[in-house]
């Protein structure tokens, strides 16, 4: 089994995980099950949007050069319903929002700039130009048009898009079917009583739930014993049915550290350890197609490592565009501490009045302080330096959330 013994840069090990991610297959799914899904086909607008010429809002439609002073109202054209009427010189319809425009005319006239005399109206105003007040065909999409490109995950606007164009199915991406494995003796459920030296299983459900955010499907999710045996087999099922594999724990060098044993009996160990903090322990495994991916224990350094590193693969694996979320520049508020690795501070980015992005990290770094991850909508990339940055200095952050308008 190939070994990896260097401690490799975050930016290398990423190209050694997307250099082994294999793209997922197609399937069809129903617009109603398509959100958060990504796009495996750029859509192509089968027709002109909108189909016809409409209102924008209720009032009149004319002929926008008529010096007739009355005209007479000779129909109505409601949404979703055609007249035959014919608006000639003389002559208007009462037209509502999203009207089909009747034949004849060229502009709409809102109801508040006209005056009702029994069956006539008087436009109260000098000039109404051509076009006022009317969408034209095909001012939104024309048909031909590349509408969404493939590689999107859709969102509400997209699914209301495709909605309107006619589509009730969608062809996008399987979504990765991950497993998920906490190890430790000590580790006991969340509602259960702790004994001497046990701790509830956090790691487990944050990393489901991260799956999950990821547009994973999480197939399996469960605990492991401090046995090599019973790990190696455990893991070798779950190999067998998951696209993706993610475990936590056990992958430092200490003796009850198994998982490092179990990989390396069961694929192609690529990355063992990583030159930055938190999770400098990370192994990166393939067995046949499935990827897996050992995480440390430390709750922050496994939601770090899975951020960085699996959200990124299960991107790629699904097509998604962009795959890695790049990063922005920011001023420090405070002076910031540095190692001598690559430390991913969580942190929280919001913008000035200016413009300017401002960054602040949420106190105390442990990587077991879980507490330092919520609320945070970044990541600090902090280089080693032999001294501290300073206030007033500029790093980079990785998004992780969206940023807010003014200091938190």
């Amino acid at each position: 089994m190939q070994q990896t013994s260097r401690m490799l840069t975050p930016r290398e090990a990423l190209d050694i995980i997307l250099a082994h991610v294999q793209r997922l297959p197609t399937e069809t799914v129903m617009l109603m099950q398509a959100v958060g899904r990504v796009l495996a086909e750029p859509v192509i607008a089968p027709e002109d949007h909108p189909p016809f010429p409409a209102a924008t809002m209720d009032g009149y439609a004319v002929i926008h050069d008529d010096t007739s002073p009355w005209r007479e109202v000779i129909g109505e054209q409601y949404a979703g319903h055609v007249t035959d009427v014919v608006v000639t010189p003389g002559t208007a319809v009462r037209i509502t929002t999203g009207a089909p425009l009747p034949a004849g005319a060229n502009a709409v006239v809102p109801v508040e700039d006209v005056e009702v005399v029994d069956d006539h109206i008087v436009i109260r105003r000098d000039e109404v130009r051509p076009g006022e007040n009317v969408r034209p065909v095909g001012v939104d999409i024309r048909c031909g048009d590349l509408v969404i490109p493939a590689g999107t995950v859709l969102g509400p606007a997209e699914i209301g898009l495709l909605a309107s164009l006619g589509f009730a199915r969608v062809t996008v991406s399987r979504r990765p079917r991950v497993s998920v494995l906490s190890t430790g003796d000590e580790l006991v459920e969340p509602d259960a009583p702790l004994g001497p030296g046990q701790i509830r299983d956090s790691n487990r459900f944050m990393l489901v739930a991260a799956a999950e955010r990821a547009g994973a499907e999480v197939i399996w999710a469960g605990r492991g014993p401090d046995d090599v045996e019973r790990l190696t087999e455990l893991l070798r099922e779950r190999i067998a049915e998951s696209d993706v594999v993610i475990t936590s724990g056990g992958v430092s060098v200490g003796e009850r550290d198994l998982i490092s044993a179990a990989l390396r009996t069961l694929g192609t160990v690529h990355i063992e350890r990583l030159f930055m903090k938190p999770g400098k322990p990370f192994h990166f495994v393939t067995a046949g197609s499935t990827l897996l991916f050992g995480l440390p224990g430390n709750p922050v350094s496994a939601l770090v490592g899975f951020e960085i590193f699996v959200a990124t693969a299960l991107r790629a694996m699904t097509g998604q565009q962009p795959v890695e979320v790049e990063p922005v520049t920011v001023v420090l508020e405070h002076d910031v501490e540095s190692g001598d690795r690559i430390e991913y501070q969580r942190a929280i980015v919001w913008c000035d009045s200016d413009g300017t992005l401002r960054a602040r990290n949420t106190g105390p770094q442990s990587s077991a302080r879980l507490l330092s991850a919520v609320g945070a909508n970044a990541y600090l990339v902090v280089p080693p330096r032999a001294t501290p940055y300073r206030a007033g200095e500029r790093l980079q952050a990785i998004l992780r959330g969206p940023v807010r308008g003014q200091r938190a």
